[in-house]
């Protein structure tokens, strides 16, 4: 029997072979994640893994997918449930990039930790708004619906053998190889032609819509691997030739304590395709829909953290925005430095960063009570801090990524009221549950400051900050 983790391991596996089939860069871009990775161990020893095992870091993936439709989203979902993921976050990225970027998102992963730690696959899904008039007219619309209505996406095997999956957590190998043959033949690049005059109109709105509804098919995006020094990642893939793009989305790099999530890639590549002309004929053409990105995972934020992170990226567009590239970042640090503690322990103690708390059993006895606040805990050495990864995603770098690897910016009528898709409208459309990150975090936190009370005797679990 195939547990779902095995499954989600080699559904991983595979589907990075098949990209580097099809995109040779996304394999040179392993290999120097491979090599920086290595470098930074033996430069850095056991401190490079303190957000990972270097095991767990060097063959972590996340994807990309879209979809056209609430009924292949939850088709999606049932693909991945198979594999233990489930949907976390909700990202709306319609308004947050200059480009007509008309999806909203959530990410498929594991969710318990010791699930992450076997393997932490994440798959990064988004679903075209087609109901957002500032899109898409009446018109566009309802061609939009009815190609989307003809296409089927996922086989009724694959859900069949997914629904079995995820019911009883695990398939026979039979089943199991089938499965996978069948999940990594979706996400290949199609043969079909492409319907030129039907993609080009809706390239007109978006790039990203003609990628989802100019075709029948999907495919993945972009297979991203992580990076322990993405700035050495940046030099090294610019000094082989391979073009990247402008800058690394997300905060800047902080030598005491990197946070939350910081990404760039490689510019999407012109692709061979098939083309129809509307007199039937087929000629060879080319798209630029997949690109390679890679990314670095630092400490994950706590409600409070994130909010200061949120008044630092608003400071610097205040401040930043119109200066040289070399100012902007000089700003960028000085304003970081200024709002955001640069180090762990105060990361901890002021309660902006997620940490799980264990006892110090050899703390030398000084006859004192422990205290019941964890920035004394740590100050007293009663307990050590543990950072938490980010395991999720930033909408507004997500939306970077975008932007910077499409070829124009599309068009968004202002003047219309945006469709309304939130929380409760992804819920249903994806047919189950949609987590709360910061739930998930707060859960693992509380786990471990109720066995710092049990251990160290406190009638209560100490206050995180």
């Amino acid at each position: 029997m195939i547990r779902q983790w095995q499954l989600r391991a080699a559904f991983a596996a595979r589907l990075s072979e098949m990209y580097g089939r099809e995109v040779p860069a996304y394999t040179t871009l392993v290999d120097v994640s491979r090599e920086v990775n290595e470098d930074v161990l033996r430069a850095r020893g056991a401190d490079a893994e303190r957000l990972g095992s270097i095991g767990r870091v060097t063959s972590e993936r996340h994807g990309a997918i879209r979809v056209g439709t609430p009924g292949e989203l939850r088709q999606v979902a049932r693909v991945f449930g198979a594999l233990g993921m489930r949907p976390v976050g909700h990202y709306d990225l319609r308004d947050t990039a200059g480009s007509a970027l008309p999806v909203v998102s959530t990410a498929f992963r594991p969710v318990a930790e010791d699930e992450l730690a076997r393997n932490p696959f994440r798959v990064f899904t988004s679903l075209l708004t087609v109901d957002d008039p500032r899109f898409f007219d009446v018109d566009l619309r309802s061609r939009l619906t009815q190609f989307l209505a003809g296409r089927e996406l996922f086989p009724p095997e694959l859900l069949t053998l997914a629904d079995r999956a995820e019911a009883e957590r695990e398939l026979p190998d039979a089943a199991a190889e089938r499965f996978l043959h069948l999940a990594v033949r979706v996400f290949e690049l199609s043969a079909e032609p492409v319907d030129r005059a039907w993609y080009e109109t809706l390239a007109r709105v978006s790039a990203v819509a003609a990628d989802i509804g100019g075709v029948r098919s999907t495919h993945i995006n972009h297979l991203t691997p992580r990076v322990l020094d993405i700035d050495e990642l940046y030099r090294r893939m610019t000094a082989r030739g391979i073009e990247m793009i402008d800058t690394i989305q997300g905060p800047p790099h902080r030598p005491g304590a990197d946070v939350l999530l910081r990404q760039t890639s490689f510019r999407a590549l012109a692709e061979p395709r098939a083309m129809r002309a509307p007199d039937g004929r087929v000629t060879r053409g080319s798209l630029r829909v997949r690109f390679g990105e890679v990314e670095a995972r630092g400490i994950a934020l706590t409600r409070a953290g994130r909010a200061r992170y949120d008044r630092v990226l608003a400071l610097v567009d205040e401040r930043a925005a119109h200066r040289p590239p070399a100012e902007r970042a000089d700003v960028t640090r000085a304003l970081w430095a200024e709002h955001l503690p640069g180090t762990e322990r105060e990361l901890a103690a002021q309660g902006l960063g997620f940490f799980t708390y264990h006892a110090v059993r050899d703390r030398p006895a000084d006859g004192g009570r422990p205290p019941t606040g964890i920035g004394a805990l740590l100050n007293g050495g009663w307990v050590r801090a543990e950072p938490i990864v980010y395991e999720d995603f930033l909408p507004r770098s997500a939306a970077g990524i975008f932007q910077s690897n499409l070829s124009d910016r599309g068009s968004r009528n202002t003047g219309q009221e945006g469709g309304s898709y939130d929380d409760a409208w992804l819920a249903g459309a994806v047919d189950r549950d949609v987590l709360d990150p910061f739930a998930l975090y707060e859960r693992q936190r509380a786990r471990s400051l109720a066995g710092v009370a049990d251990a160290l005797g406190l009638a209560a679990a100490p206050s995180p900050g």
